[in-house]
């Protein structure tokens, strides 16, 4: 790359095509007149009009010679030159001055170490031949340091080609010492069980760190570690499970109360190399899994037989209209009118099943009134209600959130199901629906149970994570309730009722516009 005219140019100096000279000084008039002097140099001449420009170009690209004024503003010439002396120790220093002062001498000599100085005004053949022996200078110290390199690198290969027999064989002793520290690390790494069994199976050759903590050993115990019991620790004995013997073999077994899937590999003569992998954890999420899907279905189920219903009830009530226009007796239309009490009652009960297990769509949010969805939800546990003691205290104010009604309906009879489930058979839950934050709705159910056990709260919104017996829960009805409420761009979280015991369960929504802001009449 050929630099513009005014940063270079083309001289008499005996210095290399290489070499390149960087003028630095304030005065642009002094600049272009030391470009002129080293026009006729074989060597390229950039400028740069302050300290800071130097060192941008000294960053960029190699430099041989600066030349630099002392006097310019904020960084002066001298502290200019220790800069580069410190960053590039080979490249040549020269302090150009038109002041006779002994303290920036004393200073440039010993701060910058500067090659020449040169005094203004200049004598041009003096320039030339004071710029010569600074280039002359740079090569032959990088020209020493080279030879420098050279040898050291020529030493180095005569130390390399001296070295004794005794010498490799210590290298290559502790190659093998490495490899065998690698493989041990990477055995241990193994985060399942893993061992080399002889003797049919029941005598550990060697073993990971893994089986070693099942085992309830140390590390460096396992090695002749026979089992106990057809057992080393939590591990069942390979040699008792009845692997096939001959060839690769897996088996899965429950041992303790942790699942086992066991696969055993020949090695060796009539050894035997097994992997353990507990997979308990991975069957309970299956079992769950299996689980939430079969209620996925009884739900559907209910849904479709809630549907079947309607129609008899829808004939029941209309046979029932029909005849109360009669003239009948008043023992007669009581009995009508119970009969049409009990029919519309099972209707809503139908009605209400029917809302609750219908899959909801996506575009169906809206204005929902949270009154209406607790009422909802209370009146299709109204048989749960009525199976034991409870009570159920209101505390009302208007709410209209906006979301999908379907949905916050599951939230609320999730959460008043693990309400009526922890209060056992009697007890009060306390619904309250309101204003929260601006812009924000606040619904909470608490009740008067045990409460959340302090270490399981963190853990209650997980999925598959449940406080309640084996068979009465799966743990997935507070994290669909968490994603539901998210989804609508809400929060719930658990918070302490107070000096009472009980949980209590906050949901916050964002509101719906008032009737008037969203374009409705305004009865």
């Amino acid at each position: 790359m050929v630099p513009p005219e005014s940063q270079a140019g083309s001289g008499a100096l005996d210095a290399r095509p290489d070499s390149t000279v960087l003028v630095v000084d304030d005065d642009e008039h002094v600049r272009r007149a030391l470009g002129r002097v080293l026009r006729r140099a074989r060597c390229r001449v950039i400028d740069a009009g302050n300290a800071s420009g130097a060192l941008a170009l000294l960053e960029r690209e190699p430099v041989q010679v600066v030349v630099s004024d002392h006097r310019m503003p904020g960084t002066s010439g001298v502290e200019l030159l220790r800069i580069v002396k410190e960053r590039w120790p080979t490249v040549q220093r020269v302090l150009l001055t038109g002041h006779a002062d002994s303290a920036v001498i004393e200073e440039a000599v010993n701060r910058s170490e500067i090659f020449r100085f040169i005094w203004k005004p200049w004598d041009d053949a003096h320039l030339r031949i004071t710029v010569q022996s600074a280039v002359d200078q740079h090569w032959m110290l990088e020209e020493n340091r080279r030879l420098e390199q050279l040898l050291a690198e020529r030493n180095a290969q005569l130390e390399k080609l001296n070295r004794d027999l005794d010498g490799q064989l210590a290298a290559r002793s502790a190659a093998l010492v490495r490899a065998a520290e690698e493989w041990r690390a990477s055995f241990d790494a193994i985060g399942d069980p893993l061992a080399i069994f002889r003797g049919g199976g029941c005598e550990v050759a060697r073993a990971n760190a893994a089986f070693a903590r099942a085992a309830g050993v140390a590390i460096t115990q396992v090695a002749g570690l026979r089992c106990r019991e057809h057992a080393f620790g939590a591990l069942p004995c390979p040699a008792c499970c009845d692997l096939p013997r001959g060839g690769t073999a897996e088996r899965e077994l429950a041992f303790g109360d942790r699942t086992w899937v066991i696969r055993s590999f020949p090695f060796g003569d009539g050894g035997l190399v097994v992997t353990f992998k507990d997979v308990t954890d991975e069957r309970e999420v299956s079992r769950r899994l299996f689980h939430a899907e079969k209620m996925s279905a009884v739900g559907q189920l209910a849904g479709g037989v809630a549907h079947e219903i309607n129609n008899p009830l829808g004939g029941i009530l209309a046979f029932a209209q029909l005849m109360s226009r009669e003239e009948r007796s008043p023992e007669d239309m009581e009995s009508l009118r119970l009969i049409q009490d009990a029919a519309n009652r099972a209707k809503r009960i139908v009605e209400s099943l029917l809302r609750f297990s219908r899959r909801p769509r996506e575009e169906e949010r809206g204005p929902v009134d949270l009154r209406q969805v607790v009422d909802d939800a209370l009146f299709l546990l109204s048989p749960q209600l009525r199976a034991g003691r409870f009570e159920v205290a209101r505390r009302f104010e208007p709410a209209v959130a906006v979301g999908n009604g379907n949905q916050l309906q599951q939230v609320v009879v999730n959460l008043l199901v693990n309400a009526l489930q922890a209060m056992g058979d009697r007890g009060t839950v306390t619904v309250a629906v309101g204003p929260a934050a601006p812009g924000r709705l606040r619904l909470s159910v608490a009740d008067t149970g045990p409460g959340v056990p302090e270490d399981a709260a963190p853990r209650i919104f997980e999925p598959f994570f449940t406080t309640k017996p084996e068979g009465q829960g799966t743990g997935l009805g507070l994290s669909i309730c968490y994603q539901i409420v998210e989804e609508h761009g809400g929060t719930i979280r658990l918070e302490q009722p107070g000096p009472h015991p009980g949980a209590c369960f906050v949901l916050e929504l964002p509101a719906a516009q008032p009737r008037h802001e969203r374009g409705e009449a305004v009865p």
